[in-house]
């Protein structure tokens, strides 16, 4: 079993997160929101009404999954 740490600061429309797996940071509202992560990847999320949400990741490393 593993440890999870998760700390969020809001500044504005902008929100710094300190985990584990380092800093990562974000800004948007309700409908469009960008983040970043701590390994340099990009994510970008559009909710639509009735409850429907996109999000596309850009760059950075890629996970290998194993299966």
């Amino acid at each position: 079993m593993g440890w999870h740490y998760r700390k969020s600061i809001k500044v504005g429309p902008f929100r710094l997160n300190l985990s584990r797996h380092g800093v990562s940071s974000g800004f948007g509202n309700r409908r469009f929101h960008v983040s970043i992560t701590p390994d340099g990847r990009r994510h970008v999320s559009v909710r639509l009404p009735g409850g429907f949400q996109v999000g596309k990741t850009f760059g950075g490393h890629r996970r290998y999954r194993g299966y």
